[in-house]
């Protein structure tokens, strides 16, 4: 569906995308066209929020059912003090209608299950997954297999991270591919239990919202078929086919 013409004032808004070699009016078009889902408003989807909200993603729907708590403000960047005990939801939707008013945010305060997944994610056209337990991540990657929908997943723990893109309706490999069906939470580990420092969130959270523009305007080379692992304490990348 295409979006309407730029207003004077996106014009000014997005004056150094529409300026960008390759990108241009066109990307910004698309940007303003797309409508794209965040499931989990805490330390992975804030600064994918704020960086979507910003480039100026048309819609874009949030999802969770957790409240703001004193503890999620060393990392989780769209949420205040004054936040604490609200919704997470609303609390981000606020963050992005401040920051950008040209965009419509949709928040969802429930918990994604198997019986609202297909409603919610078929309402958009692109998923980015930051949730903490792999019962969710296979919930959304599944449904979102199944819509033919790209999935942008990330993950972190104490000073690390990663982030890739599936999309087997595109060719690319399977979530179980990195997730196996033999993994479970008791497993894996929890940021809870581990920690994890505020900034690898940032890194993360920013890497999947470029992902998800590459996805919606076409320019780049999504991280298809690849997982590319942030070591902070090394302050290096490394890249893993898969």
């Amino acid at each position: 569906m295409a979006a309407d013409p730029l207003s004077p004032e996106e014009t000014r808004r997005y004056a150094r995308h529409l300026v960008l070699k390759g990108f241009g009016g066109a990307g910004q078009q698309k940007l303003k066209a797309a409508r794209v889902l965040i499931v989990g408003a805490g330390g992975l989807g804030s600064p994918a929020l704020a960086y979507l909200a910003g480039a100026g993603v048309g819609r874009i729907g949030l999802i969770d059912a957790d409240t703001v708590s004193l503890s999620n403000l060393q990392r989780q960047i769209v949420h205040t003090t004054a936040a604490i005990g609200q919704s997470k939801v609303g609390s981000a939707a606020a963050y992005a209608r401040a920051l950008n008013s040209d965009i419509a945010i949709q928040p969802f305060d429930v918990t994604l299950d198997p019986d609202n997944a297909r409603t919610i994610l078929g309402q958009f056209d692109l998923v980015l997954d930051g949730t903490d337990n792999l019962a969710t991540r296979r919930l959304v990657a599944e449904t979102a297999a199944g819509l033919a929908m790209p999935l942008v997943s990330g993950a972190v723990s104490m000073f690390s991270g990663q982030v890739s893109v599936f999309a087997p309706h595109l060719g690319g490999p399977p979530h179980q591919a990195v997730f196996a069906a033999e993994a479970d939470d008791a497993t894996l580990p929890s940021c809870e239990a581990n920690g994890i420092v505020g900034p690898v969130t940032g890194v993360i959270g920013t890497l999947m919202a470029m992902e998800a523009i590459k996805l919606v305007t076409g320019i780049g080379t999504p991280l298809i078929g690849r997982l590319l692992i942030y070591d902070s304490r090394e302050a290096q990348f490394t890249e893993l086919a898969y």
